[in-house]
């Protein structure tokens, strides 16, 4: 049931954190994967590493924030590998801590246009190969922050929050195609991002003690949940926002 031999995984950010975590469970489990990143460099280091795996493994420098760059991705994953039948959208940026009453227009912009507009773009071109695959499995990270307050993140909330209505929307409105939508909402997890700041005293004092699981959470945390998605064992799962935190949210 977890077998994806023959299947093809696109995964955006896919070359750093939770991404390659979630691209390593699926080349791990005989998929084919196509990773998205900005740096050709990482992107390299990731496809080299992935493809221990046995797996064929295709690597794209392209920001996703930008329509003509996405659909020459698309084409060129399609081209190489053959087809899409999941798409992981997790490429984004970080908040930056501006305390909302500085933050302007630009920096509210500079990080709707990744992890919004770019999440938007890249399930929309994924959907319109799906169609016409007959299936397949959308999946959008977003984040904790969609469902917790953040100060100094309005923008990052948003976008994220965002991420998860419009993965609801395209659940109701794909299912007639055989395509099933659903959010992964990672908690705090070491990461590129979070470098450094997890490890500030303040943070280990007071927020490391809300997560019962008592650690962070790493990379390959998220290699179970995105082989599980694109699997078909999760062909009646759809719609759903699956948290993985170690269960800060509930503590």
């Amino acid at each position: 049931m977890f077998d994806l031999s023959g299947h093809v995984a696109v995964v955006t950010g896919g070359s750093s954190g939770i991404g390659l975590g979630m691209a390593e469970g699926l080349a791990g489990a005989g998929a084919d994967v196509c990773i998205w990143g900005r740096t050709p460099e990482r992107n390299e280091a990731a496809r080299e590493q992935l493809s221990a795996h046995g797996t064929r493994v295709h690597a794209i420098s392209v920001d996703v924030a930008e329509p003509a760059a996405v659909n020459a991705a698309f084409a060129e994953t399609v081209d190489v590998l053959g087809g899409i039948d999941s798409c992981f959208a997790n490429a984004g940026v970080g908040s930056g801590g501006v305390p909302f009453l500085e933050m302007d227009l630009d920096e509210f912009r500079r990080v709707t246009r990744v992890n919004l507009e770019g999440a938007f773009l890249t399930l929309q071109g994924a959907a319109r190969h799906m169609v016409q695959r007959g299936g397949g499995s959308l999946v959008g990270v977003a984040s904790l922050a969609a469902v917790e307050g953040q100060a100094r993140g309005q923008h990052y909330a948003a976008s994220k929050g965002g991420v998860v209505s419009m993965i609801r929307a395209c659940a109701v409105e794909l299912a007639r195609h055989g395509i099933r939508a659903n959010a992964i909402l990672p908690g705090w997890i070491e990461t590129r991002m979070t470098d450094g700041w997890l490890d500030a005293p303040v943070v280990r004092e007071k927020v490391l003690p809300r997560v019962p699981v008592r650690r962070w959470g790493v990379p390959a945390d998220f290699a179970g949940a995105a082989v599980y998605l694109a699997s078909p064992a999760s062909a009646y799962h759809t719609g759903d926002a699956l948290i993985i935190d170690g269960g800060y949210r509930v503590f």
